[in-house]
């Protein structure tokens, strides 16, 4: 698809750079008279060229129509011989953002008047293909635009039917009532119509209200379509399988923004379709390729006519190859349709890093999947047992204590609805998530063991994605407070993680070594050194019988075998604390995190781990 944009304008550079200023002491009068001319017009000085030929009145429009509408660039242009009442010239134009000049050859016919050598003026002055009643008009060509493509290589954005729902102030009777229906039914900001109606410039202007795909207008076309002051304007726009299919990570392809512009130093400018955030926007000058620029004569309306030159040839951007899988990805965005709170699902291959999908609710504030930075709660067990188990004196099958309750210095800690096991394996414990078994393995611990076993599983690495992403927060213990450590063991103390983070810990479990997660093809980080392997062995047999006989039955009916680890993280004082709900954990070569903000328990991240996994192939 190309796309063709008027080119912006800049700043004239000075004469001494551009513009041929040489004095003219051993010239002929005639050939004084052209260069004058000429100089005016690589200064961009309409007057003075204006003045320099035989109807200053006539020439000037032409002159400024054709210097504004080629981005007003510097040109220098020269005599090469003058014949009799002919001067021969050479011109070079420096257009906007192109790099090469775009260069021609005219003749300018000349006359005296009054003793006095002129310009005879005539269009083909300033460009001999010119005819009366024309101007310059310079058009940036845009390449067709490469691919975000998966993992087998495919396109994940697709030229899309769009429709851009628009109000037309002029024909609005009840602005209020309009913005009412407009947002409850595009589920948009009422106010935020209602002051861009009243900020419109006229009252015949095209008020832009939201784009819709076109299959999603077609379901309020009903509703909105009648509406006194709504418009409507079609289009075409590279967009992803769904709305909400791998986003915020993958963003979107849109007019450049200023703040596009400014950051491109150049290389983007106004009317581009540029990347506006998310991958788009991050690998916009590999994608986007290099424009040209397309010399028109255009008549006075401003239409484009015969093509007068080129500079440059449009050069197609270049591909980039994700790691994301089409399938996995929607199966993860499938998911948390039904989520209404904020929520993110990330999933990766432990055998390679590649990170498979990456999803985040509707309602979740940017990219929470990578970049979120929550307390694990119960899921950093799964790093509470490898520091345990370290030592080598446990098993799964280690008999270990599960009281309601453990006060530790003054402090309650209870587990969920205050259940007490009694005295249970270690894999049990571990299943059915009891609190107070894994304080009393945390505090027998030396202080630095948890930082030491998270690391072990990946957390806190400073690996590097091309989006801002967390691996987590390991601080180092300050003090040998017994309390701190207590709630550090069962994911309550000072460490943060984010979805991928956990995602990681659940596949560094399943492969026995830590993985360095990657985005793009060919740009995989190695893998960190293995963890023994009793300790690898002893993780599978606890995250598994989580599902088979502990908090995450509900996924036992599921194909494969699914091992994991549930989460309730609390967040806040509240009384009863509010919480935030987890699922990690892995599927064969699957690794997944699934968060829930706010969630209360875990069995809310189980539910939706269950939506995810039953819709991966």
């Amino acid at each position: 698809m190309r796309r063709v944009h008027a080119l912006t304008l800049v700043p004239l550079i000075g004469c001494a750079l551009l513009v041929a200023c040489s004095g003219h002491s051993k010239a002929s009068p005639a050939q004084t008279a052209a260069q004058r001319f000429l100089d005016a017009l690589g200064h961009g000085d309409v007057s003075a060229a204006a003045a320099a030929t035989s109807d200053p009145t006539a020439a000037a429009d032409p002159i400024s129509s054709s210097l504004r509408a080629t981005g007003n660039p510097t040109g220098t242009l020269q005599v090469t011989s003058v014949h009799g009442d002919t001067a021969q010239y050479r011109a070079s134009w420096r257009l906007p953002a192109t790099p090469t000049p775009w260069t021609y050859q005219g003749s300018l016919p000349l006359a005296q008047h009054d003793g006095a050598w002129t310009v005879t003026w005539a269009p083909s002055d300033v460009h001999p293909g010119l005819q009366a009643g024309e101007h310059l008009l310079a058009r940036r060509t845009q390449p067709t635009r490469a691919a975000l493509e998966d993992a087998s290589g495919q396109p994940l954005f697709a030229p899309t039917q769009v429709v851009h729902v628009g109000i037309e102030p002029d024909l609005v009777k009840n602005l209020t009532s309009l913005a009412a229906t407009l947002a409850s039914t595009l589920h948009i900001s009422a106010s935020d119509i209602v002051a861009g109606v009243k900020a419109a410039p006229n009252k015949k202007a095209f008020v832009d209200v939201i784009t819709l795909r076109q299959s999603a207008y077609l379901k309020v076309r009903a509703i909105i379509h009648p509406l006194p002051g709504t418009v409507f304007q079609t289009g075409t726009e590279l967009l992803a399988p769904t709305s909400r299919f791998a986003q915020p990570l993958l963003g979107h392809v849109g007019a450049a923004t200023a703040d596009t512009v400014k950051a491109s130093s150049g290389r983007v400018q106004v009317g581009d379709q540029a990347g506006i955030d998310g991958l788009q926007q991050v690998f916009d000058a590999q994608l986007a390729g290099k424009p040209g620029v397309v010399v028109y004569a255009a008549d006075a309306d401003g239409r484009p006519g015969r093509q007068l030159g080129t500079v440059g040839t449009p050069t197609p951007g270049r591909p980039v190859q994700l790691t994301l899988d089409q399938k996995v990805q929607a199966a993860a965005d499938s998911a948390l349709q039904s989520v209404p709170q904020g929520a993110a699902i990330v999933a990766l291959q432990p055998s390679t890093g590649r990170i498979l999908a990456v999803a985040n609710s509707e309602s979740t504030p940017g990219d929470i999947a990578l970049a979120g930075q929550y307390p694990a709660g119960s899921t950093y067990k799964i790093v509470t047992a490898t520091a345990a188990l370290a030592g080598g004196k446990l098993t799964a099958d280690t008999p270990e204590a599960c009281p309601a309750t453990k006060t530790v210095d003054g402090r309650v800690f209870v587990n969920e609805d205050k259940f007490a096991l009694g005295t249970v394996s270690l894999r049990t414990a571990f299943a059915m998530s009891c609190n107070t078994t894994f304080m009393t393995l945390g505090m027998a611990l030396p202080p630095t063991a948890l930082a030491t076993a998270g690391r072990q599983l990946g957390l806190g690495a400073d690996w590097k994605l091309p989006v801002e992403s967390f691996s987590g927060s390991l601080p180092t213990p300050t003090t040998t407070q017994a309390t701190e450590r207590a709630a550090e063991a069962i994911g309550q103390g000072k460490v943060l993680v984010s979805p991928l983070a956990m995602a990681e810990v659940a596949g560094a479990a399943q492969a026995g070594r830590p993985i360095a997660p990657s985005l793009v093809v060919g740009q995989q980080g190695r893998p960190g050194p293995a963890l023994p392997a009793a300790i690898t062995s002893t993780l599978h047999d606890m995250m598994r019988a989580t599902v088979t006989s502990g908090r995450a039955t509900a996924l036992n009916d599921l194909p494969g075998q699914v091992a994991g680890k549930t989460g309730t993280a609390e967040y806040d004082n509240s009384v009863p604390p509010r919480s935030h709900g987890w699922f990690a954990g892995y599927r064969g070569d699957l690794a997944f995190a699934v968060f829930v903000y706010d969630g209360q328990t875990s069995k809310v991240a189980v539910d939706v781990t269950h939506k995810f996994l039953a819709a991966v192939p």
